[in-house]
């Protein structure tokens, strides 16, 4: 560890927010557009409103428990854990995480696999597991790996959900379901009937540290699912809305730009350019909403990080993020 990090002046790992220092070293332009974009995201309103003809579906999201139980999970018509239930993965350790979402009231439950839920991934399975040739009941629970379920609820809604937890490389041959980082598994993957998106890992650029996947990324544009969810970046913790337009394309494009530091943000260059087409965009993007469409007029995407985990402390901190479909 460097003094800056002792100091706490840099970061001291990827999975931490940067701090002042490294956005100033990194590209004080790009983490201005970053802000900016965000209120832009705040002053169009809602992704989406539930419909007023049926009863909404409520979401309750979860992710990276890591063998903890939060002390109060909201009610809800559908519970979507989205990975790491635990931390060492296994059979035993899986199956005491999925006892406690059976005592939950929802009426669906939905689970994903996480780097660290080894047992899911048989060639990643602990060799205690392996052994004793370990088996876990899911009991009521729908656990997702390359598949896509229909639920049914109340009024006679249906919704699509499809899961995946494959995440890019980040350990040792214990992570389950590990893609290589310059690879992807995700290109015409995920069906384009898909309502509800559930992955272990986020998408490039949104609520992931710049830790994603930029296949998952180009994916989800392509079905554009009404809500994702994912966990695995605990520190991105939140809900982002997503217009799938021409100002989130430039943003993303600008975040993807290699960072270079003050000097060179400080004088022109193609990332000014990008960063006024954010803005651009973005300011028509409000105009039109509330000059033209007006309130209620939405019609995009929402993306939520559902890590429960606060940061790397070990402990529960994050909200249970609750969405109405």
């Amino acid at each position: 560890m460097g003094l800056l990090e002792y100091l706490h002046l840099r970061r001291r790992s990827v999975w931490d927010p940067p701090t002042p220092l490294d956005i100033f070293l990194s590209s004080p332009l790009q983490w201005t557009i970053h802000r900016i974009y965000h209120l832009i995201l705040r002053l169009r309103g809602r992704p989406f409103r539930a419909p007023r003809d049926s009863p909404p579906i409520r979401v309750v999201c979860l992710s990276d428990t890591h063998d903890r139980i939060p002390t109060s999970v909201p009610e809800g018509d559908l519970l979507i854990h989205a990975g790491d239930l635990t931390t060492d993965g296994t059979a035993a350790d899986i199956q005491r995480q999925i006892d406690w979402l059976e005592t939950l009231p929802h009426r669906h439950k939905v689970v994903v696999a996480g780097n660290h839920d080894s047992w899911f991934d048989p060639s990643a399975r602990k060799a205690e597991d392996r052994e004793r040739e370990s088996t876990v009941d899911l009991k009521s629970l729908v656990y997702l790996q390359d598949r896509l379920v229909t639920l049914e609820f109340e009024g006679g809604r249906r919704l699509n959900v499809y899961g995946a937890g494959d995440v890019p490389k980040c350990g040792g041959s214990s992570f389950a379901f590990q893609y290589p980082r310059h690879e992807t598994p995700w290109d015409g993957r995920i069906p384009m009937e898909t309502d509800v998106l559930v992955t272990h890992g986020p998408p490039r650029y949104h609520m992931d540290l710049t830790l994603g996947c930029a296949g998952l990324l180009r994916e989800v544009w392509r079905v554009r699912p009404k809500l994702h969810v994912f966990g695995h970046v605990h520190w991105g913790h939140g809900r982002e809305s997503v217009f799938y337009d021409e100002c989130q394309r430039v943003y993303e494009t600008l975040m993807a730009r290699p960072k270079k530091g003050p000097l060179y943000d400080l004088f022109p260059n193609s990332n000014w350019k990008e960063a006024y087409r954010v803005i651009y965009y973005g300011v028509g993007s409000i105009l039109w909403k509330w000059v033209m469409a007006g309130p209620g007029s939405n019609n995009a995407g929402l993306m939520v990080n559902a890590a429960l985990m606060y940061g790397n402390t070990g402990k529960l901190g994050n909200r249970v993020e609750v969405v109405d479909l």
